[in-house]
């Protein structure tokens, strides 16, 4: 059993550098042909997950705005930001949730994944859905210390999407290449895609990914599951990152209820220290 109390010990030491704690959370939209599943039966135990592991920051992805407001009044801790895919509030969000007792959002803002990316539900490559990233500037509240924060889900077709996932991530890459160099960056997403993938190897060569660089690693490496609990045989939700932090921990979440769990993917939780 992979034991919980771990982020709450480590949440206890003394700090001897900025942390942060960041998590990344497909939910699964709230469709209605998951039977035993739906968002209804599995919403409280989500939260649950949530506020056990405490994260500074969550990047969700399949979030419609309904579940991120009910989120959001649960844990009053937290805010949000995000848009639809389309620009509105219909469809799925990038979400981005953040603890309003440690950070404040400078800036915010999206852009899509596609050959026009400052074009509101643009879409490109033969993908059969827009995708987009969600952004913020934060700022640490007790230091001022600065980090930008991104948040995305690439195309979810297998070798249908190969090359389309590749061409989202040129433009991330493309992106975050552009960004003032001493400014720490945290990227979050389900990517669709294994560590052995061209998208993979394209965002690693600007950033360090939180589970290969952590110190120690708990849970399975696979992170989809499809409501089943047994891992797949790809890590697809990554947490990766630019910048003076190191990975301390990275635990993929596998909390379940009577056999039930909050989502069809297990959630990553990492613990970064900003030296």
């Amino acid at each position: 059993m992979i034991p919980r109390a771990i982020p709450l010990l480590l949440a206890v030491l003394p700090c001897l550098a900025e942390t942060l704690s960041v998590m990344t959370f497909n939910v699964r939209f709230p469709s209605t042909g998951d039977g035993p599943d739906v968002w209804e039966n599995r919403r409280h135990q989500l939260v649950e997950t949530i506020r056990e592991q405490r994260p500074d920051l969550i990047g969700t992805q399949e979030l419609f705005h309904s579940q991120g407001e009910f989120i959001a009044a649960q844990l009053p801790e937290f805010a949000w930001f995000g848009i639809g895919r389309r620009g509105d509030r219909a469809d799925e969000h990038m979400g981005v949730f953040y603890r309003k007792d440690r950070f404040r959002v400078l800036e915010s803002g999206n852009f899509w994944l596609s050959e026009t990316p400052e074009v509101p539900g643009s879409s490109s490559w033969n993908m059969s859905l827009p995708r987009l990233v969600t952004w913020g500037l934060f700022e640490f509240l007790d230091t001022s210390r600065r980090f930008y924060f991104f948040n995305t889900h690439f195309p979810h077709r297998g070798q249908e999407d190969m090359a389309s996932r590749a061409a989202c991530a040129r433009v991330l890459a493309e992106r975050l290449a552009k960004l003032p160099p001493d400014v720490p960056i945290v990227l979050t997403g389900d990517f669709n895609t294994g560590p052995a993938s061209e998208p993979y190897r394209l965002l690693n060569a600007q950033l360090t990914d939180a589970w290969t660089a952590a110190a120690t690693r708990l849970g399975p490496e696979g992170t989809f599951h499809g409501f089943r609990g047994v891992p797949g045989p790809q890590r697809i939700d990554w947490i990766l990152f630019r910048g003076p932090f190191r990975s301390l921990l990275a635990q993929t979440i596998t909390r379940a209820e009577n056999g039930r769990y909050p989502s069809d993917h297990f959630p990553v939780w990492a613990r970064l220290e900003l030296k």
